[in-house]
């Protein structure tokens, strides 16, 4: 069986898989032989970095990769911040942007859905307080 996802984690580093939160105690390759869901540590938005509207909604998203038995409640979470990201967005490219985000989250696709929020940090927040993964990759 062919590899879908092939990563390197070093120790101490976490990841999430289906809803599992896995740590490694030393450096290691994992491969993933079929379709998960799954996070890096790296891309994981804590709750208190959650400061802006665009950040609550990748928070929200990430919610619904890594937890995905939660899934009914995390749509309600989803389209209330989406829906008014939306109407607020006067910028056509960002609302484009977000649209797709849209049609990711509702087919599941939630990694490409949060690689395009993370996009969107940049391109309408002046200064950001700090990106994902910022405070794990300090910390390692």
């Amino acid at each position: 069986m062919t590899a879908k996802m092939r990563f390197s984690l070093k120790a101490g580093e976490r990841i999430f898989i289906n809803g599992a939160v896995l740590t490694v105690s030393q450096k290691v390759t994992l491969s993933l032989l079929n379709d998960a869901r799954f996070l890096l540590e790296s891309h994981v938005l804590q709750l208190a970095d959650a400061t802006t509207p665009m950040r609550q909604l990748y928070f929200v998203v990430q919610s619904l990769l890594i937890n995905p038995q939660e899934e009914e409640k995390g749509m309600i979470a989803f389209h209330k911040i989406y829906d008014a990201l939306l109407t607020i967005t006067t910028d056509e490219a960002v609302k484009l942007q977000l649209k797709s985000v849209g049609e990711f989250v509702a087919v599941g696709r939630m990694f490409e859905a949060l690689k395009v929020i993370r996009s969107l940090f940049e391109a309408i927040e002046p200064v950001a307080p700090s990106e994902p993964g910022l405070m794990a990759e300090k910390a390692a």
